[in-house]
């Protein structure tokens, strides 16, 4: 019984000096923030969806493309195929752009952060060519690259319910 209570008191006595380490030491480095924040709005970032829905107005796939960043995704409303490259995104909208789609939000919530933005909402598409209309969820992700703000991920989906 006085072994176990001496080796319950040495391990506590280890544990309690352990915890007593000065702060100086204890302390761990982050990573300073280097880039330079950049003053936007909510009307700002609203309005990149109009800028992208007025690229689909031109029926020039590469005009619409040019919204996206280098490196971005797109997991488009009416293909399983996930998008990563300019390449690949030019691919989809040449075909989505055949019925020429007109976008307008329907709700949205806006989040913004230092260098980037999230616009979160459900938004229709109208088909001029054949009336039909989509409804859809929808996600843009975007980034300031230094001059611009670009769509890093843009991710939509048809709503699941009919109504």
């Amino acid at each position: 019984m006085k072994i176990r209570a001496l080796f319950l008191s040495t391990t506590l006595a280890v544990a309690v000096s352990g915890c007593a380490m000065s702060p100086q030491k204890a302390e761990i480095a982050t990573p300073q923030r280097t880039e330079a924040c950049v003053a936007t709005s909510e009307q700002e970032i609203a309005s990149l969806f109009d800028r992208w829905n007025s690229s689909l107005q031109t029926g020039d796939p590469h005009k619409v493309v040019a919204n996206y960043a280098a490196k971005s995704v797109l997991l488009p409303t009416v293909s399983n195929k996930p998008r990563l490259t300019p390449e690949e995104q030019e691919d989809y909208f040449e075909h989505f752009l055949e019925n020429k789609p007109v976008g307008k939000i329907d709700s949205r919530t806006i989040k913004i952060d230092c260098t980037t933005a999230i616009d979160i909402g459900l938004y229709t598409f109208t088909f001029e060519k054949t009336g039909a209309q989509v409804r859809a969820r929808y996600t843009f992700t975007y980034k300031w690259d230094g001059k611009q703000w670009l769509i890093t991920t843009h991710h939509s989906s048809a709503m699941p319910e009919k109504e």
